[in-house]
């Protein structure tokens, strides 16, 4: 499995935004390799085949941009409609070096054929290219903007767009006349899926990681997770799957494997089976260590899509994002007044007028001769010769001059080309949930449309026999489900999707059907009750009958049995069936789960130093979280510490944390108090 790359060379240091390459045979895979320039990646990839077919064996080659383009394109630039024409058409127009190429010139050149204004859209380049516009404003594509399968695969791109995030427009180009060198010395031995039959011992095949992996566990490269992770789920696949998988008619614009009518999934699960195991030996689980186990082992599940910026509030960015412009674009005054060439010295200064002045949107048309000022006004490019201006408050002006007194700094009242935010530079980082102010910025640098994760969607499940809905007559022995209603807003709170799967009485069949119909909707799901090791603890049960269940003892107060485990593949945290305890362990784990599941990343919620209002003594070996406000400031904690007094996580405005050691605690002494504020509720 091979990730493309159409940029320039990226240094002898493996980084991100790079080429990468992978190899697995017989369901071993090897260490990703990094290739920083496509000369470097060709001579790989000419030596893999040739090892390759020097031994006999078969090889499954994969890259991840387009074989094709949409419908039409061939016809128009060959005279046919053969796709493979067109990879000879590419390879006799692309010029490419490690430190250069012509992808943003010939897509110009390209566009100019067919009057100018498209198909192809986004020059990269700081210099203008006739032909190739910055944006889509006028653009006119005579083609459809996708091939169908990108009509089909969420998160995909069209070949059109030749630079900004996610484009891979310039990885076709710098990448067909690789793979078709490549057909050229290997002749007869290549095949190019789905273009031709699959009978010889090389296939080349366009597959896109990023469509059905999320982001790479800390510490790795994104790439170079990836490849590895196409690479060996493709060589585990049986001759039947792989089979299914090429089982495509794509004659001209070609297509990507694993996106098809019934849409099978060559990713592999998630998370792993055993991705909530605890060490052996372990049976009580610290606080701090069962948050670190779930750090570790937890990475973002959810797929990609493309959002025009207007549509992108409170969505989580998959990537970071460039600023295309910088802002503010040019230099500029930042106040009403008269500029000219500084700096000027102490006392009394007269200078001539010129004709005319600068506003925003309307520049001056000429230049400032020194010793000479021009009316300007807030916003207003600096024209040529102006680098200083003077408040209009501080000025006289009389008879076509003005007077004012020094001395004034060169570059007074002015703001610098790109002082806020850089062209080329991250004007957010991925994991970031968009904010109002965020559109502004995003806005502010040129970027139309934002690569965003999909929401996280939790769905929730209350168990046990005694439960039934408010509104409903209770009889003997039963109570109204709280949890359920607490556990939804919760979760909408904190920015995910909550999906409301009812409540399921203590019957093992009935729940796990309920969790077949979760795990069909929902990316993540929550269960109150039925978490411990009881014999009613169906929760328990059924994820150690899946094979996939940790029951873990935490160390803390309220709330230690906490059962996690995957169903269907489908992630599942079992808290305890005790409305406080349901919430403690909701925020205190559930919480920096999901938000490093959805692409947000691991939340540590900020905790304060307060006084403390009351007094307590707490013995060693269980962390302990007390309902808790502020007042006056000092922090009071609820009366009672009774578990099953909801009435004290309404009264509650957060959580006093103690730590897990003894601990006498007197009135006055400082305690942490974590607002629910900190958890995004």
């Amino acid at each position: 499995m091979v990730d493309w790359s159409g940029g320039n060379d990226t240094g002898p240091t493996p980084r991100k935004d790079a080429i990468w390459a992978c190899t697995a045979r017989e369901g071993h895979v090897l260490q990703p390799e990094y290739q920083r320039n496509r000369m470097v990646a060709e001579k790989w990839l000419e030596a893999l085949i040739r090892t390759e077919l020097e031994v006999g064996r078969r090889l499954f080659l994969g890259f991840d941009f387009p074989f094709g383009y949409p419908a039409g394109f061939a016809r128009a630039m060959t005279s046919a409609d053969d796709p493979l024409a067109l990879w000879d058409w590419f390879e006799g127009h692309v010029e490419d070096t490690p430190k250069a190429n012509n992808r943003f010139d010939l897509a110009g050149r390209i566009n100019l054929k067919f009057g100018g204004k498209g198909p192809f859209w986004m020059n990269g380049l700081r210099r203008d290219i006739n032909g190739l516009p910055r944006r889509k404003t006028d653009y006119s594509n005579p083609f459809p903007d996708r091939r169908v399968v990108e009509t089909l695969a969420k998160g995909s791109f069209t070949c059109w767009q030749m630079a900004g995030a996610g484009a891979v427009g310039g990885q076709v180009m710098m990448g067909l006349p690789v793979l078709n060198r490549l057909r050229r010395r290997f002749a007869g031995k290549i095949a190019v899926w789905p273009f031709e039959p699959l009978d010889k011992p090389v296939a080349f095949v366009e597959i896109w990681p990023s469509l059905t992996l999320g982001a790479s566990p800390a510490g790795q490269i994104k790439d170079a997770w990836q490849v590895e992770q196409v690479a060996l789920t493709l060589s585990r696949l049986t001759e039947q799957e792989l089979d299914a998988q090429l089982n495509v008619s794509a004659a001209e614009e070609g297509w990507i494997l694993g996106v098809a009518q019934d849409k099978p999934n060559i990713a592999p699960s998630p998370l792993r089976n055993n991705c909530f195991a605890l060490p052996a030996g372990v049976e009580w689980t610290p606080v701090d260590e069962a948050l670190a186990y779930l750090r570790d082992r937890l990475h973002p599940i959810t797929s990609v899509e493309t959002l025009e910026l207007s549509k992108a509030s409170g969505r989580i960015l998959a990537e970071d994002v460039i600023a295309q412009r910088s802002n503010p674009p040019q230099p500029n005054t930042a106040v009403d007044g008269f500029g000219f060439a500084g700096p000027v010295p102490d006392g009394t200064q007269v200078m001539p007028l010129i004709d005319g002045r600068a506003a925003a949107g309307i520049p001056f048309d000429g230049s400032v001769p020194e010793g000479r000022a021009l009316r300007v006004l807030t916003g207003a490019a600096l024209p040529d010769g102006v680098d200083t201006v003077i408040l209009e408050e501080d000025v006289t002006v009389k008879d076509g001059h003005i007077a004012f007194r020094g001395p004034l700094k060169k570059g007074a009242n002015t703001r610098r080309a790109g002082e806020d935010v850089m062209a080329g530079d991250v004007a957010l980082p991925a994991g970031r949930r968009l904010t109002p102010a965020d559109l502004a910025l995003l806005s502010a640098v040129g970027i139309a449309q934002v690569n965003v994760r999909q929401p996280l969607c939790v769905a929730v499940v209350s168990t046990g026999d005694e439960l039934i809905e408010p509104g409903e007559s209770a009889g003997p022995g039963q109570i109204f489900d709280a949890n359920r209603p607490m556990l939804l807003s919760l979760i909408e709170r904190m920015g995910f999707v909550p999906v409301d799967m009812g409540r399921v009485a203590d019957d093992r069949n009935a729940l796990r059907d309920r969790l077949d119909q979760a795990s069909a909707q929902a990316d993540v799901i929550l269960t109150s009750g039925g978490a411990s090791a009881g014999d009613e603890d169906h929760v328990s049960a059924l994820l150690q009958e899946a094979g996939a269940m940790q029951h873990w003892r935490i160390a803390l107060k309220p709330g230690r049995p906490l059962a996690l485990g995957l169903w269907a593949g489908v992630p599942v945290f079992g808290l305890p069936g005790n409305p406080v305890a349901a919430m403690v362990c909701t925020l205190i784990f559930a919480r920096p789960a999901l938000g490093l599941m959805s692409g947000e990343g691991w939340a540590e919620p900020q905790g304060f130093e307060v006084p403390a209002a009351f007094e307590k003594s707490k013995k060693p070996g269980r962390r302990e979280y007390l309902r808790a406000k502020v007042r006056n400031g000092r922090v009071e904690v609820f009366h009672s510490e009774g578990s099953g007094r909801i009435s004290g996580l309404s009264w509650a405005e957060g959580l006093v944390e103690i730590e897990d050691g003894a601990r006498h605690i007197k009135p006055g002494d400082t305690v942490r108090f974590i607002p629910y504020g900190s958890f995004g509720i």
